[in-house]
């Protein structure tokens, strides 16, 4: 008959990669989950250069696959991309999440996306934050000793969002559900 060990095993340790995909900034963030603990391990952006699109999603691509090998995560998150009022906007911010994905892809790694509004509703608890409250939510979840700077928090609460199944403060979790005007159908 076997008993079980009085040392319990430590909790097993998942790196998560968050990423804000942006043409001229792309924000990304990694934390460590343990359990249900949340640990920084770096944040930063790929600012790309002015120029031509290819050069830019080469940035993109070619920065995040150099976070990835210094930071080896083992899951990722990236940020959906929603229409704006400008479509040439939306076009473009498709295609540098599309380099964001591919960096990740090209490492061998899976991705979860998830709306700006799962995001924000997992890190404030309200889906329609602004940036200064989940700047300063993510500062006190991860007791950052500083503000990180917009594009690294929402790459951050993205990863906060993953790590915490993709679900909100007791919200539902909306795998399979689509998202119009903030409500889940």
């Amino acid at each position: 008959m076997s008993h079980p060990s009085p040392f319990p095993l430590p909790p097993s340790r998942i790196r998560i990669l968050g990423i804000d995909p942006g043409l001229r900034i792309t924000g990304f963030g990694v934390l460590d989950k343990e359990g249900q603990q949340l640990h920084y391990v770096a944040s930063g952006c790929i600012k790309t250069p002015d120029g031509e699109l290819p050069e830019r999603l080469k940035a993109i691509l070619s920065g995040l696959g150099e976070v990835i090998a210094l930071h080896k995560p083992e899951q990722v998150a990236v940020e959906k991309v929603f229409v704006n009022v400008n479509p040439q906007s939306t076009l473009l911010l498709g295609q540098a999440r599309g380099a964001a994905i591919c960096a990740a892809v090209l490492a061998g790694l899976s991705v979860a996306e998830y709306t700006a509004l799962q995001v924000k509703q997992a890190v404030v608890g309200n889906g329609h934050a602004g940036k200064e409250q989940v700047q300063a939510m993510v500062q006190r979840l991860l007791k950052l000793s500083g503000t990180p700077s917009p594009d690294a928090a929402d790459a951050l609460a993205c990863a906060i969002c993953h790590a915490h199944g993709g679900m909100g403060l007791g919200a539902l979790a909306t795998k399979g559900f689509r998202v119009r005007g903030g409500r889940l159908v």
